[in-house]
This record gives C-alpha cells, structure tokens and sequence, in this order.
C-alpha cells in the first residue's frame, strides 16, 4: 500500500518512550501506537521524560478522537451518521472537524477535476466486500453504486458548518486525506508542548517540522516501486506515498488497485506508485491519490493548482514504465 520508505530514526513499538542523544539540552523521544489500522510513529525532541510522555499521550488521544469522529468503519461515528441523512432534504450541523475536512476535500475535488472524490463511499463498500469474497463486482453492481456518488451532490455552509447531501444512499469516505489530517492535527497537540522538531508519521502520510538539532533536515528516502530509491532532507514539509504494493484485488489475473477512479468506479489499473511534498498533510495525502487517479499528462495539468505542491508519479502498462519527477 505505501512506499518502501525508510526514515532514519529510531522506532519503538508500543507506547513506551526511549532517549537517545541530547542536543542543547533536548532528547530525541520516539513512540508508535496501532491508530485508524496504521502504524502511527512519532520521532520528537523534548526537554525531558515527563513532558515527552504527556505529549505523545495527548497527540494519540487527539488522533483517536478524530477516528471516533471519522471513521467510516464506525456505525456511531459523526461521518456515517451525516450519511445516514443524505437524501432527507436536511442540512445536517456538524462539528469543526468534520466540516473542515470535507471542505479541504471539496476544494480538491473541484481543483483536480474530480480525481479526488469523498462522496466514493458507495464504491468503496462494495469493492470492500469483492475483495473480501474475491468476486468481481457485477456492471449492475459498479453502476448502482456509482449512482449515489459525486462530490457536486455535496453541498457545505462555511457560516453554519452545515452539510446537505442531496441523494439518499451517498456514503462519505474520507480515507483518502484522513491520515494526513490525523497527522498534521497530531503536530499542532505536540506544538502547544513548546515542541518544534516533530516527524508525525501516520502509515506512510508524513508530516515533517523544523530539522532535528544539528541537522538539516529529516532525512526520508523515498522509492518508486522499484529499484530506484532518493534520499531527501526535508523539513517544514508533509509527504504522502499512494501505491497498490499491498492493497489490491486481483480477478483474471489482472491486479486492481485499492484506489479508485472515481469516474469509472473500478481500481486503477497502470498505477504503480505516487509521492506527493506539499506544506500540509491533509494536501498531500489527498494529491496522492488524485495524481494517482488523473496519470501523468492530467496531472500535469493539475499540479499548476498547487503550486507548493511536488509529485514523483510512476505508472506502468505491460513492460513500459513512465515517470514524471518533479521533486528534484
């Protein structure tokens, strides 16, 4: 699913802390915890055990909140409750999280042309079960589903962070940029601690603060799916990887990507790998999947809407492998 990446800190499992070397009188400290079905690592420095501890505790108790609120998996969560009344006409209030997410979904939605889309919940459900059951869906199947997606049939209120979903059936999917999301909220809890060298790593979404103390940067090496690997310092930056490494139906002997084009309702078929650096989290998880969705010639169209925005894009059909680099 994600990159071979290796980010060269040191990772302790469980939610113990361990101290490594000091500068100017600041530790390393480094945490993982098991969060929204994802290895989530934090790497910090901080003035001491104590304030460490209670940090790292209180970035994975506010990504744990967001989970309760945003998770699709969860029948009482804010998200499939705001699902449940689509069609009824209502507009439907919701909290500050939930409505700032789906407005950062919707503002890339329209400036990707649909490639990222957060209404795909329908589809997502039904390959979902496919996958689990190894049947290809039927034509019926992809088109009924696919009749209750379209992020135009969402509408949101920014006054009253309310949100109106048109047709009865629509199911929202935020898996796309949740993990950013999760990542970049996490960082903010840590910054209220005084702390400012954080690496938030969310199951691959990744998101970077000021350098370690002597360094220039966090030093993150980033793969094409293959055998060519860059190794980057990056600081003050997010990055997201999006490929089908691990997530995938195969059917026929033709392998389907968990990424779905929104327009057709199928996993991609081509794609073999997406890196995106942008300023913000949330961004780049969701470019990751839009580049992915729209290929290189669109993409390059697209990036021009995200200026702050860098892609390393990989796509293969039969033996012709395609790359368009712009992290250089």
């Amino acid at each position: 699913m994600f990159s071979k990446r290796i980010v060269k800190c040191v990772f302790i499992w469980g939610l113990s802390a361990v101290t490594s070397f000091t500068y100017a009188q600041e530790s390393r400290y480094s945490f993982e915890k098991g969060m929204m079905g994802s290895p989530f690592k934090l790497v910090f420095y901080a003035k001491n055990d104590s304030v460490a501890n209670i940090a790292a505790q209180s970035a994975f108790k506010r990504i744990e909140k967001l989970n309760e609120l945003l998770s699709d998996y969860r029948d009482g969560s804010e998200i499939n409750m705001l699902s449940a009344q689509s069609g009824s006409g209502k507009w439907v209030p919701v909290s500050d999280d939930l409505f700032n997410i789906l407005a950062i979904s919707q503002d890339i939605s329209v400036k990707t042309d649909g490639a990222f889309d957060a209404t795909l919940g329908p589809v997502v459900q039904m390959w979902r079960h496919a996958t689990r059951k190894g049947i290809f869906p039927k034509e019926s199947e992809i088109k009924e589903a696919m009749s209750k997606t379209g992020y135009t049939k969402m509408k949101l209120d920014p006054k009253s962070k309310k949100v109106f979903l048109s047709q009865k059936g629509m199911r929202l999917d935020i898996g796309g940029l949740g993990k950013g999301f999760a990542a970049e909220e996490a960082v903010k809890v840590l910054q209220t601690f005084g702390i400012k060298s954080i690496m938030m790593d969310a199951g691959g979404k990744i998101v970077l603060t000021s350098p370690p103390p002597g360094t220039e940067g966090w030093n993150i090496t980033i793969s094409n799916g293959s055998d060519s690997l860059k190794t980057m310092a990056l600081s003050n930056v997010s990055l997201a990887t999006s490929g089908p490494t691990y997530r995938f139906m195969e059917y026929n002997g033709t392998r389907y990507s968990h990424i779905v084009d929104p327009k057709t309702g199928i996993g991609l078929l081509f794609h073999v790998r997406t890196t995106v650096i942008s300023p913000d989290g949330t961004v780049a998880d969701a470019l990751a999947t839009a580049f992915s969705v729209a290929g290189i010639v669109k993409s390059k169209k697209i990036i021009a809407r995200f200026p702050a925005s860098k892609v390393w894009l990989v796509e293969k059909q039969d033996e012709r492998v395609a790359e368009w680099n712009t992290l250089e």
